[in-house]
């Protein structure tokens, strides 16, 4: 696992004391109304403390995932980061999804943005990836200019199996962020 500095932020591995902020973010309906099925997810720390588990895990298994996302100047739990594969899916697969949610607290200072560039830099960069998506809920405008910001791209629309729902794709590749940084 890694961990990652901004001007403003630290990138740490999940913990336990990231159970209360993350499960407050969960069940925020406004934080969840594009995520899914727009239902909050998990309401009980034991289920959000599996979800930190499993982040934890998913770096010893793929050498990549979630990272919390604090401010440097009070310590607070500010979202999440993470690199992961898409299952929910699957017609995209191989490949792994740039992805974030913070605290409506939050939202509109930048964060999304400042967090997940140099987690787009450690995707290509170290654990060498050659492609990234970010999957979005059509009407999720505020993630599409993140991932317009990142050099994220409009790649394809599809359709979620399991909800039947539609989302859209946007990519970018190892070969388009070395351009995009120059070489």
């Amino acid at each position: 696992m890694i961990t990652l500095t901004t001007d403003r932020l630290l990138l740490r591995p999940p913990s336990e004391e990231d159970i209360a902020p993350l499960l407050e973010m969960n069940t925020d309906p406004e934080v969840m109304r594009y995520i899914g099925d727009g239902s909050p997810g998990p309401s009980d720390p034991e289920s959000t403390a599996g979800i930190v588990a499993r982040a934890r895990q998913g770096w010893a298994d793929n050498g990549f995932g979630m990272l919390s996302v604090l401010t440097r100047d009070g310590g607070e739990y500010a979202g999440w980061v993470t690199l992961a594969e898409p299952r929910f899916l699957p017609q995209l697969l191989p490949v792994v999804e740039i992805g974030w949610r913070f605290r409506r607290a939050f939202w509109g200072r930048g964060y999304a943005t400042e967090a997940a560039a140099p987690l787009l830099a450690f995707a290509f960069d170290e654990a060498g990836l050659d492609r990234i998506v970010s999957i979005r809920h059509p009407d999720n405008d505020r993630s599409r200019r993140v991932m317009e910001k990142l050099g994220l791209r409009f790649a394809e629309e599809a359709v979620v199996p399991v909800r039947g729902t539609r989302v859209l794709v946007d990519a970018i590749t190892r070969e388009e962020y070395a351009a995009r940084r120059g070489g």
